[in-house]
């Protein structure tokens, strides 16, 4: 078996191993377009007499962490053909993937999985949750009157306020992709509308995303920069009272919306989603906008399959010092003392989806209650979310 990247003359088998391994048909007239789409993918193969087994997609993306942008790459058409399964291709698929995106410096990485125990144990965790709120025709109760409009836009008339009320809304969130235009206008839409809030000085501040088909709205992105955004875009979903039975609205599992509404006990479904990773750990540390403190903390973390992550990295004063296991590292010996951590809860901590405590009391960080409290300060209060797919 040989794993190596795929060539342009392999795309079709590529496809081909795509459709089979997940179950769809391209048609003809479209597979020119989607074999074009590859061009900006890498295609890590493993190969047997010279037959393409299983394969990996990485997709380079630019994620928000916070108010800067990371390097990120994403994992996607992970597949293996049956009679090869069970016998570790992904696993060396993965391996080789962690080091072209440390190559690459995409020093995170996200994916969507099929299983989240299965990409667990090769270091990804789940960083972000969805929440969907299903609301009966009969709480749909207008709040106060805003002094805003609502303008609405389909993928024709896409307009650049739409990217602007999402670039913002983004920097709330530590994860969220970095969407171009042509993300907007390919991925998007599809068959649905956007409705656009606009205050009074005319100014874009939220936006919901939706679809009113066989007596039921549909609102895949609901996006509110404050208060008054908020009641608009809702006071807009409740217009379509005549129109609709119930209304689902896919949402960050921070959204208040729920609680500003009349009725705020509504069936709610609270899904984990998306998975992410440290691919460089000393890199990611090093970007990482940490609270100032006097405080200072070693971090002693273990990675399996990415081994440039092992070791010990002290933080100190807005810097990260690494001490590693090998030939011409700093000669200077870490303390025994400090935090353990796999690579699983750093990214956990890296994303704000768990709490240093949290993940003390769950049994993940192994240190002495004072190291946690200094955790607990040096890490800030932030949030996660991801809306994509990909």
């Amino acid at each position: 078996m040989e794993i190596k990247e795929l060539e342009e003359k392999d795309y079709l088998e590529s496809l081909k191993l795509s459709m089979y391994a997940f179950q769809y048909k391209v048609p003809e007239d479209r597979v020119a377009q989607r074999l074009e789409m590859l061009k900006r993918h890498t295609v890590i193969g493993a190969w047997e007499d010279n037959s393409l087994c299983a394969k990996l997609h990485i997709i380079p993306y630019h994620i928000n962490m916070k108010d800067k942008q990371w390097k990120m790459g994403g994992i996607a058409g992970v597949a293996t053909y049956p009679e090869f399964r069970r016998n570790g291709y992904v696993k060396r698929l993965i391996i080789t993937a962690l080091e072209r995106m440390r190559y690459e410096e995409q020093f995170v990485s996200l994916l969507h999985p099929f299983d989240i125990s299965f990409y667990r144990k090769f270091g990804w965790e789940v960083f972000t949750e969805n929440k969907k709120l299903l609301i009966e025709k009969k709480d749909l109760k207008f709040l106060e009157n805003q002094p805003g409009s609502i303008k609405r836009f389909t993928k024709d008339s896409h307009h650049p306020d739409i990217e602007a009320v999402y670039a913002q809304y983004s920097n709330n969130y530590m994860g969220m992709l970095v969407r171009e235009k042509s993300w907007w206008t390919n991925n998007i839409y599809g068959e649905g509308k956007i409705a656009v809030y606009y205050n009074k000085n005319d100014e874009p501040i939220g936006y919901i995303l939706f679809e009113v088909k066989e007596s039921k709205m549909e609102v895949e992105e609901f996006v509110a920069l404050n208060r008054e955004a908020r009641c608009g875009l809702w006071n807009f979903i409740c217009q379509h009272d005549s129109m609709v039975d119930n209304v689902s609205i896919l949402t960050s599992n921070h959204e208040l919306l729920p609680f500003i509404m009349h009725q705020p006990k509504v069936k709610m479904e609270v899904t984990p989603y998306f998975m992410a990773r440290v691919v460089d750990a000393e890199q990611c540390l090093n970007k990482y906008p940490f609270n100032n403190i006097n405080n200072k903390v070693f971090l002693h973390i273990e990675d399996e399959y990415a081994p440039w992550n092992n070791g010990t990295y002290l933080l100190s004063d807005g810097e990260v010092k690494v001490y590693k296991d090998k030939q011409g590292s700093n000669c200077v010996q870490p303390p025994k003392r400090g935090v353990r951590l796999d690579i699983n809860s750093l990214t956990a901590l890296l994303f704000g989806y768990k709490r240093p405590a949290e993940l003390f009391e769950l049994g993940y960080i192994q240190c002495q209650e004072t190291e946690i409290e200094v955790l607990e300060k040096l890490f800030p209060q932030n949030k996660p979310y991801f809306y994509d797919f990909f």
